[in-house]
């Protein structure tokens, strides 16, 4: 998204200042010196963004949310701890503690990074003229930063890729799916962003597709075993190749990554459980390498085979009639959907082993089960009521005619 000009980026409006949010007014949040008239000596202790200490500021009204959001992923980034410590980082190690400050560490947000500003990671700047934001900004904040991949899904904006029936035609906005505790946690520390039940389920709108439910017979059949998303989601989506980071001669840090590419692959769940029990779930490739850190020292992730490149993914772009679910054969026996081995660099094949699909799933699958629809009225019962509504009908009928006869009998 385009840069805020610098103007727009630091402007308080007037609707800010007589509002809740500044009772404390600016030294109250932000720190600094009052009762002086020199720039700097008022500007000492200034903090930038104040509401990175949650509970001191959002939690003076704020206590239950200020507390719960220090398990976010959103702020506390253990998902990148998780992996990148899975993959050997020594987190003691202060390459590794520069290296993630520089380059991992832009993805953290706070509190005033979603309701007040733009975050970091887009360069930030007031949204709205530092009012707080009840509801955060969902171009301006969401947006921001799942912008490359997940907006550009949610919206079709994939060149020759059908966007979300739910964006396309419904206009939902992130947080009519996602719960609040998406984004401010719930008190549960997660490992990462797929630890635990899925924030989203299909069949808490759709309930009319779940087993036991549905009478359509592909439902009954893959329930528990593929997810929704492998023939929902309506085509291809990013897959990112080949990070590598470093600092420039300016001292700026820097990231350049492979062109992307638009990729639909099929693979294992490495992530099967009772919350996620499906055999099949969609994946996407990563651009982290083996030598992402390198410009910080060498051999930096030492076991990086242990965590797959192709990883379990969500994409956004969700259709309810797709290429791979027009008939059987669309899926069946199509290898070209699924992640195999050729598909995987020779190099990252050990790291991707969980998810690779070794076999093929062939259109000569089954038998299945059989599928008993929901209850319904026996067709005999609709047949013997055809039947008595005709000798009702025809008893009135003949009725009428008798009485019509009589009548005229009478009149003659």
């Amino acid at each position: 998204m385009p840069p805020l000009e610098a103007w727009e980026k630091v402007l308080v409006g007037d609707e800010f200042l007589v509002s809740v949010h500044n009772s404390q007014n600016c030294i109250g949040c932000h720190g600094g010196v009052e009762g002086v008239d020199d720039k700097d000596a008022a500007h000492e202790g200034v903090v930038r963004d104040p509401l990175a200490d949650s509970e001191r500021v959002c939690g003076v009204c704020h206590a239950e949310t200020s507390q719960l959001v220090t398990t976010s992923l959103h702020q506390n980034l253990t998902g990148y701890h998780t992996m990148l410590t899975a993959r050997g980082a020594d987190f003691s190690d202060p390459r590794v503690e520069t290296a993630f400050d520089n380059h991992c560490n832009t993805c953290h947000t706070t509190c005033g990074q979603c309701h007040v500003s733009r975050p970091n990671f887009t360069f930030g700047g007031l949204i709205a003229d530092h009012k707080v934001k009840e509801i955060a900004s969902m171009k301006d904040t969401c947006m921001a930063c799942h912008g490359a991949r997940v907006s550009n899904e949610y919206q079709g904006k994939n060149e020759g890729v059908e966007g979300s029936v739910h964006w396309l035609q419904e206009g939902m906005a992130c947080f009519d799916c996602h719960q609040t505790s998406d984004y401010h946690g719930d008190g549960t520390e997660y490992a990462h962003r797929y630890d635990g039940a899925p924030g989203v389920n299909c069949l808490d709108c759709h309930s009319e597709v779940a087993p036991g439910q549905t009478t359509i017979e592909e439902h009954t059949i893959h329930a528990g075993k593929v997810a929704c998303n492998v023939c929902h989601v309506s085509g291809e989506y990013k897959s990112c190749y080949n990070c590598h980071v470093g600092v420039d001669e300016k001292g700026i840090p820097y990231y350049k990554t492979d062109e992307s590419k638009l990729t639909f692959k099929i693979g294992r769940n490495p992530y099967k459980s009772e919350d996620r029990p499906w055999d099949y779930v969609l994946v996407r490739h990563i651009p982290v390498t083996p030598d992402i850190f390198d410009f910080y020292g060498d051999d930096l992730l030492p076991t990086f085979e242990n965590v797959s490149t192709w990883k379990y993914a969500t994409p956004h772009n969700i259709q309810r009639n797709t290429p791979q679910n027009q008939s059987c054969d669309s899926c069946h026996g199509n290898a070209a959907l699924f992640l195999t081995a050729d598909d995987v660099a020779p190099a990252e094949r050990e790291a991707n082993a969980a998810v690779i699909v070794d076999e093929i799933p062939p259109t000569s699958w089954g038998p299945y089960p059989e599928i008993k629809p929901t209850p319904a009225t026996p067709q005999w019962i609709w047949l013997l009521g055809g039947v008595l509504g005709l000798i009702v009908v025809g008893g009135v009928v003949a009725g009428v005619i008798v009485i019509v006869v009589r009548r005229r009998a009478k009149g003659s």
